[in-house]
């Protein structure tokens, strides 16, 4: 059977590293901890389970920090997680199958990886990370900050499903910090990296200063949008989302259809032009638009919570177009998603008294 190494980048994990280590501990065959400065019980904690800790000074460099934890690495595969990440209970069984079949020819494995969720754990953010990549292939981390590897070889998709379970913030304004002392150093900023400090920059609501960052990228990168797609799709969605935040809703609207003109439109973008017409008040176009989001056939990690916003926001055009069946039928196609929903339960109650007022 083929062995893992797990490696860590840890600072001042007290209140997330039991959890993390205690979810996967007994399935790998060695914890390699880099610790990049912690002043609480971190390595205490850390010590539970491993006696390969390492000290590494920070140098506002994620790319360096896991690069030194895979250069400790002796197994023959490295999977890496972050303190606040843990595997559910649910999905060890999965796990262990997987590690039962790892052989020679799979240079890197992919797991799901639910970023982010609503009060009542519905994912709201889905991603695909590569967790389990062969050490001998020395893979390489990259960029000092949104670090990533480079994906090569054979590659095999899973089903395991990693949590992300932040629930605190060490520093809030460290990857502003980061980017900001990559520009004093004359750092050449990749596609990836410029992308990044707008995105950092709209997360910490200075959206002004994202724009102006974001307008570059899209100046510089939208001749050749096929080959910027990704990086182009994710910056014009935020940068509409600026636009909506400073009440320019006529940019708004422009920049989510400069999208559509370029490629098939997913259904996060469907939403978020029938939500405009929502917030606009032109409640049949919302309709229009929200309906083809909903019945979109396209594939993605965060389908299911991009068609509970469209059920959502259809259900208030609806409402306000008085068709008050088809609102409250169409709120419960959002409860079928997400049955807690707070917003879903208010909106039941609000449909069905006029429902039966209108009887």
């Amino acid at each position: 059977m083929e062995t893992i190494s797990l490696c860590m980048i840890v600072k001042d994990e007290e209140k997330v590293l039991d959890t993390c280590l205690n979810s996967i501990h007994d399935l790998v065959d060695e914890i390699i901890i880099v610790d990049t400065g912690s002043t609480d019980k971190t390595k205490e904690i850390a010590q539970k389970y491993t006696d390969k800790i390492y000290d590494f000074k920070w140098v506002d460099d994620f790319a360096k920090a896991r690069n030194y934890s895979f250069s400790k690495a002796t197994k023959d595969y490295i999977m890496w997680l972050d303190a606040d990440d843990y595997l559910p209970e649910e999905e060890k069984p999965k796990f262990k199958k997987l590690k039962k079949s790892l052989n020679d020819t799979v240079d890197m494995y992919t797991m799901i990886y639910i970023y982010s969720r609503d009060k009542n754990g519905m994912p709201t953010y889905v991603q695909r990370k590569y967790r389990l990549l062969k050490r001998e292939n020395n893979y390489q981390w990259e960029s000092p900050i949104h670090e990533f590897i480079k994906p090569k070889g054979k590659i095999v998709t899973t089903d395991i499903t990693i949590i992300h379970n932040k629930i605190h913030v060490n520093d809030s304004n460290r990857n502003l910090r980061i980017f900001e002392k990559m520009i004093k150093e004359n750092h050449k900023f990749t596609i990836r990296e410029q992308y990044c400090y707008a995105d950092a920059l709209y997360r910490n609501r200075n959206y002004q200063k994202a724009i102006e960052l974001f307008e570059e990228f899209v100046a510089k990168t939208l001749t050749n949008y096929n080959q910027n797609k990704h990086y182009l799709y994710l910056a014009l969605i935020e940068l509409a989302d600026c636009y909506k935040f400073t009440n320019n809703p006529r940019k708004e609207i422009n920049t989510l259809l400069l999208i559509l003109k370029n490629q098939i439109p997913t259904v996060n973008l469907l939403y978020k032009i029938g939500d405009f017409f929502r917030r606009q008040k032109q409640y049949k176009m919302g309709v229009y638009w929200l309906n083809l989001a909903v019945n979109s056939s396209e594939v993605s990690d965060n389908q299911q919570y991009e068609k509970y916003l469209s059920y959502i926001s259809l259900g208030i055009c609806y409402y306000y177009l008085k068709d008050y069946e088809k609102a409250y039928n169409t709120n419960e196609k959002a409860g079928k998603i997400s049955p807690n929903s707070q917003t879903y339960i208010n909106n039941k109650k609000i449909y069905q008294q006029f429902l039966k007022n209108n009887q």
